[in-house]
């Protein structure tokens, strides 16, 4: 994908990494950076042959969130901007989110407002423990956007995502985890080997099967018991007819490791 400006993107061995590529910047999003992220969003949603997406950051910083360099020189027409980038960030987290390939993302270092929800967006997020994250709209002036007002109160319930987005508070990289928003938090110099691997253990999966158990998880939220039992019926059932079904139960039986081809 040569056309990217702020963000690389390279896919080996099933796993697409995506690099926010704008470190003097903080990788700040402007209106540029949404609509690069759309367009490897749409990749990894098209694109066969990527089983897993890694999401990480050169530089000190994961993300800081929207830039408010570009929003101050916008002027007036700063909120015709937002809805423009908004429609770009939004469309990308929606194609990563309701993708096949399970995404991680590898958080290095403090990822403040957009930065933030990008995380929480994830389907599994890896933390240096020089990483922390905070709100940050409310701090401008500004409401949160990039899915966080979804999930964050299904990761943490209404009073803490409150917190978060009234008070900014900030949590280390262990709090996080606590909290339930960071998976693992590992020393600084093993994050991108043990996201690295993460990612790797993914793609070697099923992969139309992650998909869908992406898909229950999300839909659970706002099902009731009988239809979400229902759509997980469907799902069952329609995953047996997956290449990767027969070869997860003929390997079990086999006694050896699936060769899982994401089909």
């Amino acid at each position: 994908m040569d056309n990217l400006e702020t963000l690389e993107f390279e896919l080996a061995d099933g796993i697409a990494t995506v690099t926010f590529n704008r470190p003097d910047a903080a990788n700040a999003m402007n209106l540029q950076m949404t609509k690069d992220l759309l367009e490897v969003g749409i990749e990894c949603d098209e694109n066969p042959d990527v089983r897993a997406v890694l999401l990480r950051s050169k530089g000190r910083m994961f993300c800081a969130g929207g830039d408010l360099a570009s929003f101050a020189k916008a002027g007036d027409a700063l909120p015709r901007g937002l809805k423009e980038m908004t429609v770009y960030l939004h469309a990308a987290i929606t194609r990563l989110t309701r993708g096949s390939a399970p995404v991680v993302a590898a958080v290095q270092g403090p990822a403040a407002g957009a930065g933030f929800s990008v995380a929480c967006a994830a389907d599994l997020v890896v933390a240096s423990e020089q990483a922390v994250f905070t709100m940050a709209y409310t701090r401008a002036g500004l409401t949160p956007d990039g899915s966080s007002t979804y999930f964050l109160p299904r990761l943490l319930g209404r009073h803490r995502a409150l917190e978060l987005i009234l008070t900014n508070r900030t949590l280390s990289a262990t709090e996080a985890q606590e909290w339930g928003i960071v998976n693992e938090v590992v020393p600084a110099d093993e994050l991108d080997a043990r996201a690295g691997k993460l990612a790797r253990q993914l793609a070697a999966g099923p992969t139309w099967a992650f998909g869908a158990a992406k898909e229950l998880v999300m839909r659970s939220f706002s099902e009731d018991l009988e239809s979400q039992m229902e759509f997980e019926s469907q799902a069952i059932a329609d995953a047996a007819r997956t290449e990767d079904a027969a070869e997860g139960i003929a390997a079990f039986f086999e006694k050896r490791r699936a060769n899982f081809r994401g089909r």
